[in-house]
């Protein structure tokens, strides 16, 4: 976490490696935070984008002794969605739910400062939520024939809250407690949200199967098969992150793609798509891997996915590249810096599946 007051000293790995009078790649490649002695990260174990406190780091490299930093919990202390997730004893993935909450919408700070930043918190406004997260009878209920009467990005957060209050909520209460339609609205988001917390027991338990924790969690078993279905998804989605995430990380640090988070899509509901876009200057605006034909070339940054089709997108622009659904980040950084490497189309695998280049 970033202590009060320490905002300022924040060091992202490109200030580390400017100080260093090193490039960022070197510096990746090299790891030199990772010696014995180097101060640890500020960050939590878990965060994606390491970050350290420049005085530490300074005082390190000069051979001078290392300052502590403070122990003692502050309420303008900055936590990561990781350590938010562990205040309020929740998963991570929950968070991502939660955080869309006006009040901590309005309050996220980006750091380092820009669109590259990661997401934090002070420490007081997850307290604030922590302590008046709405339980029943919030939303004064839906009128007759009217609409959702909370805005749509509030839904699943506050959902949520009725789900930690009663595993077994029905449909009908969080309509009336919210003032959500039944359908598709609290059906849709009670499944989501109990897919997704079964995901995270399994994750946390990987003896138990999707239906033993439906039950160990509570669900009514009315709710099982839709939530396991939702579940299932999801797992196969995290199961494929790392893979892109680093991939995602690779193509950066050589200078070919923007430092982004990988976020996965299901554009049909059940294929997987992500996204990762390129610096201005390279042969393609983004890169797409999809989990029926591997990588491919897009032709536009702001919709690189596009629409859920059965067939492989075809055309002026577009190439598959690497061997097999998940070619190593080297052979990709090779096929997308030589333009004469690559296919029109993805080819059939031995194992049934599509793939680009062989």
């Amino acid at each position: 976490m970033i202590r009060a007051g320490r905002l300022k000293y924040v060091q992202s790995m490109s200030d580390l490696a400017d100080a260093l009078g090193k490039k960022l790649v070197t510096v990746r490649n090299q790891k030199p935070y990772a010696a014995e002695g180097h101060p640890a990260p500020i960050s939590s174990p878990t965060s994606r984008a390491q970050l350290w406190d420049s005085e530490q780091t300074k005082a390190y490299y000069a051979g001078q002794p290392i300052p502590e930093l403070p122990q003692v919990d502050d309420d303008e202390d900055l936590l990561d969605r990781h350590e938010a997730a562990e205040l309020l004893g929740i998963a991570p993935v929950t968070w991502n739910t939660y955080k869309r909450d006006p009040d901590l919408a309005a309050g996220v700070a980006l750091v380092p400062e820009g669109p590259k930043g990661t997401e934090h918190w002070p420490r007081r406004l997850v307290l604030e939520y922590k302590n008046n997260r709405p339980g029943r009878g919030a939303g004064g209920g839906r009128r007759e024939g009217s609409g959702d009467m909370i805005p749509r990005d509030e839904i699943l957060p506050r959902i949520a809250e009725l789900l930690d209050a009663d595993p077994a909520v029905t449909v009908e209460a969080v309509s009336d407690t919210l003032g959500i339609t039944k359908f598709p609205t609290a059906q849709s988001g009670l499944a989501t949200l109990r897919g997704r917390r079964i995901a995270d027991l399994v994750e946390a338990q990987p003896d138990l199967d999707p239906k033993a924790a439906a039950i160990q969690l509570g669900y009514p078993t009315a709710t099982h098969r839709g939530a396991i279905t939702i579940a299932e998804r999801e797992l196969r989605a995290r199961s494929a992150q790392p893979y892109l995430q680093h991939t995602a990380d690779f193509l950066a640090a050589a200078g070919i793609a923007q430092e982004a988070q990988v976020e996965m899509r299901q554009p049909d509901g059940e294929h997987l798509a992500a996204a990762v876009p390129l610096d201005t200057g390279q042969p393609a605006p983004a890169l797409v891997w999809d989990s029926r034909f591997g990588w491919r070339t897009a032709t536009s940054r702001r919709h690189p996915i596009g629409k859920s089709a059965d067939t492989a997108p075809e055309g002026e622009g577009i190439r598959y590249l690497g061997t097999g659904l998940k070619p190593d980040p080297e052979e990709l950084l090779a096929a997308l810096r030589d333009q004469r490497r690559g296919t029109k189309r993805p080819k059939a695998t031995t194992d049934g599946h599509i793939s680009g280049e062989e």
